[in-house]
């Protein structure tokens, strides 16, 4: 039984990590549950088996990369000194995009999407890596910490539309 049970996790893991790649190829709205089957190397009926709707697929995968990209940037929060903490998110942040670039992807493109269980699922990743940052930057004693943090996610949106449209000066420091 244990097995099973490790062997779905699995499974619905390889879903999802399929979900991103093809949501992040194709566009939301494009890619089907058949491609992602096909890229998770299993029957389209599998994928049901774990994700009601596409759009419950999207919501997981979305939750995927939110939780890493809050995962990591409170690992640099415990650990970073004051005096390096915003160095030590963007290049964390760098990290991210660099090894994990279809989530990106596959947000930027969710902030389109009108689907109000997708626009929640945005909403509280945003609020919550704002959050994250705020406070980080308070207790660092950074100036101005609501205006730092604006500036902090502007500039890796920012980031991310460089890297999307391939325009690296965007990125430049």
């Amino acid at each position: 039984m244990a097995r099973d049970a490790s062997t779905s996790v699995n499974r619905r893991t390889d879903i999802i990590s399929a979900a991103i790649e093809v949501f992040a190829e194709t566009g939301y709205y494009r890619a089907t549950t058949a491609q992602v089957a096909q890229r998770a190397h299993i029957s389209q009926p599998y994928v049901f088996r774990f994700f009601s709707t596409k759009e419950a697929l999207l919501l997981a995968a979305l939750e995927v990369s939110w939780s890493r990209m809050i995962e990591s940037f409170q690992q640099v929060v415990k650990s970073a000194s004051p005096d390096r903490l915003e160095a030590e998110l963007i290049t964390e942040y760098e990290k991210i995009m660099e090894n994990h670039r279809n989530e990106i992807l596959l947000q930027m493109q969710s902030q389109t999407i009108q689907e109000e269980a997708i626009q929640e699922a945005m909403r509280n990743g945003f609020r919550e890596v704002r959050q994250i940052v705020l406070q980080a930057f308070r207790e660092a004693g950074i100036p101005h910490p609501e205006e730092r943090t604006m500036l902090f996610l502007a500039r890796g949106m920012l980031c991310n539309v460089a890297d999307a449209i391939s325009l690296p000066e965007l990125k430049e420091r």
